[in-house]
């Protein structure tokens, strides 16, 4: 990080400490610096645009926390029981059938019934939900407690709409229902104060482990003002950016969780000529060549991308599924291979003809723009770095921050440094899907590879989820071809951001899962795991 972030960063934190000293709020808006042990003051992530409705993508990224999902993962990323006690699909893998628990209320003391799982599916489907449900034909509750989703075609991924879907009451669900959420999750909405707080409470009729808190707290702060608020000592629990975890805050530790919270590069993988039908450029004659971007993969040296970005806070990345059950291991390769990059980008025709210290194959001299997000400090000193590791190369990389308005203008034509992660391997499909190719933020080289989108379709078409994981880990790399660095390299990943958290001595937060992408709460994934151990 440079001189000039660090004091910008400074200025921040004193700013804020001066709005705390000063802050003239109502006493409902101000934590209690003193909590009691059943109460928690948390500044964990940003507020929710949309608000707390599952049918519009509330937590997808994390606990839904107000509602229950029909299935769930445990910490090892299984799929386990939530509101389901079972289901089974179909020899065709289009009917799933799923059977309900009969103790379930919503916090209202209405009972959970097959009608509420029928009506939340069919409203995400009419919302477009961020949950794929497009595959979805019908839903029919066939009694009580027992429901049928019948598919247009198998698709084994359908599982994690069960994960990632919270259940919503039909009597109680209206135009205002993100605002004041009625659920059968651990807690229930209390107030919710926006831009500032949120205030939950313990729900009484929760059918599962009880929460040890009664009452949480979400501050909505940003991550700079979270630090300067567990120093002040007004949260148990503070997310952090990697900037400012060397400092120790008294009362507090720090704890680091592995993701899969990714940043890597996607390159342009086609040549230009082409346009989108809104008459954006497509393609990139620099990054087309595979050289260049094998190349590039093996010349980052991601370990020291770690140490000096992030403070030795993650892991290298290498796919976007880096460490969950479909990651194909074999993906990992030797980097920072200056000489082996060089020998590549000889070999394929680039050589520096004209002396001015970036390569040239014919007219075409390797260079290109790389784009990031002008408002993200990490990703900014991301991709200053890779372009100076790239340098000696000879080849040259211009960076330009902008607004995700302007990138969304430039990024079927440009290089974009861009960041995903999922507990949902569909995700995986929809970033290199040749299907994808120019959809929105998804599969912005227009990557495409017959074997890869074979090996998608196979995964999707498997009977369940772990007959797929064959197909998923072929996709990235079989030994010849995949859109893996060792196969087609569409992109370069970076590294995993390791989630960090300042947590009040004594808080036992339970043990972490793999975080995925940092929308959403989800180190609250555990809630319920949560206790004072002194």
């Amino acid at each position: 990080m440079s001189k000039k972030f660090f004091g910008l960063i400074a200025i921040a934190v004193f700013a804020f400490s001066i709005m705390l000293a000063g802050c003239s709020q109502s006493k409902s808006s101000q934590p209690n610096v003193e909590n009691k042990k059943d109460e928690l003051v948390l500044a964990v992530g940003g507020e929710p645009d949309t608000g707390f409705d599952p049918t519009t993508g509330w937590g997808r990224y994390g606990s839904p926390l107000f509602q229950s999902t029909l299935l769930k993962r445990d910490n090892e990323l299984n799929i386990v029981n939530d509101l389901a006690t079972s289901y089974n699909v179909s020899e065709d893998g289009k009917v799933w059938t799923v059977t309900l628990r009969e103790d379930v209320k919503f916090s209202d003391g209405q009972p959970l019934t097959a009608a509420d799982v029928k009506f939340t599916f069919e409203t995400a489907l009419k919302n477009g939900s961020v949950v794929d449900l497009n595959v979805l034909e019908k839903v029919e509750a066939k009694d009580e407690y027992t429901v049928t989703f019948t598919l247009k075609e198998a698709q084994s991924t359908f599982v994690n709409s069960f994960v990632a879907t919270g259940i919503v009451p039909k009597h109680a669900y209206g135009e205002d229902y993100a605002e004041n959420p009625v659920g059968s999750g651990p807690y229930q909405l209390v107030q919710w104060d926006k831009g500032q707080q949120l205030i939950v409470q313990a729900n009484p009729e929760y059918y599962d482990q009880k929460p040890s808190f009664q009452k949480m707290t979400f501050l909505f702060l940003s991550e700079d003002a979270a630090f300067a608020a567990a120093q002040a000592g007004n949260v148990d629990v503070a997310a952090i950016p990697a900037a400012f975890s060397q400092q120790q805050v008294p009362g507090m530790r720090l704890e680091a969780v592995k993701t899969v919270d990714n940043r890597g590069i996607v390159f342009p993988y086609v040549k230009s000529g082409n346009v989108t039908e809104d008459g954006l450029p497509i393609g990139n004659d620099v990054t087309a060549d595979p050289a260049i971007r094998h190349a590039i993969n093996i010349a980052i040296d991601r370990e020291a991308l770690i140490d000096g970005v992030l403070e030795g806070y993650g892991s290298p990345a290498y796919t976007s599924v880096d460490g969950l059950p479909w990651w194909n291991p074999e993906t990992v390769f030797k980097d920072a291979d200056l000489d082996g990059a060089k020998k590549m980008l000889k070999d394929s025709g680039w050589k520096d003809t004209d002396g001015d210290g970036t390569l040239e194959k014919g007219s075409l001299k390797a260079e290109f723009t790389l784009y990031y997000p002008a408002d993200d400090a990490i990703r900014q000193s991301l991709s200053i770095a890779v372009a100076d590791m790239i340098k000696p190369l000879g080849i040259n990389i211009t960076i330009e921050g902008e607004s995700w308005d302007t990138i969304e203008q430039k990024m079927y034509s440009n290089a974009v440094l861009m960041g995903w992660g999922s507990h949902d391997p569909h995700e995986m499909y929809n970033v290199y899907s040749s299907k994808f190719a120019g959809v929105e933020y998804y599969n912005t080289g227009f990557y495409e590879n017959k074997k890869v989108d074979d090996y998608f379709e196979k995964a999707l078409r498997a009977a369940n989820e772990t007959e797929a994981m064959a197909f998923w880990k072929k996709a990235q790399w079989d030994g010849t071809t995949g859109l893996s660095a060792k196969g087609d390299a569409p992109w370069a990943w970076l590294v995993n951001i390791d989630h960090l958290y300042l947590v009040k001595d004594g808080l036992d937060i339970g043990k972490q899962r793999i975080h995925p992408h940092g929308h959403g709460w989800p180190v609250t994934n555990n809630i319920e795991d949560w206790k004072w151990t002194e």
